[in-house]
C-alpha cells in the first residue's frame, strides 16, 4: 500500500470517527432517550417510608425527579449496549491506529 492509499484510508478513519461520535452525542446526549410527549401514566413504587416524608417535607417532586433517573439509566444502558455491540470494531481501530498511527499525526506537535 503506497502512502497515498494510507492517507485515504486515514481521512475515511477519521470521517468515521467523527460520524459515530456525531451519532453518539445525538442519541445518548442531546435528546432524551423516550418521547417527551407521550402521556404519563401512573405507576405504584414502594418507598422506605423515612425516605419518603424526608423528600416531602423538603419539596422533591418524585414524579420529575424518578423520570429523570429513569431517563438517566435508560440513556446509560442504550450506550452500553452500543459499546459492547461495537466492541470488536473500536479496538481494531484501535490496533490498526496503534499499528499504523492515525490521520493527522504528523502534524502533532506533542
Amino acid at each position: 500500500m503506497d502512502a497515498n492509499q494510507i492517507f485515504l484510508m486515514r481521512i475515511t478513519d477519521a470521517h468515521i470517527i467523527c460520524t459515530i461520535i456525531g451519532i453518539m452525542q445525538e442519541a445518548f446526549v442531546h435528546q432524551a432517550p423516550y418521547n417527551t410527549d407521550a402521556p404519563r401514566k401512573a405507576t405504584n413504587l414502594s418507598v422506605n417510608t423515612d425516605l419518603l416524608a424526608q423528600a416531602r417535607e423538603l419539596g422533591i417532586n418524585l414524579s420529575g425527579l424518578f423520570e429523570e433517573s429513569l431517563a438517566r439509566a435508560v440513556r446509560d444502558a442504550r450506550r452500553d449496549a452500543w459499546l459492547t455491540e461495537n466492541r470488536e470494531a473500536l479496538e481494531e481501530y484501535n490496533q490498526r491506529v496503534a499499528k499504523q498511527g492515525s490521520f493527522g499525526d504528523h502534524m502533532r506537535r506533542f
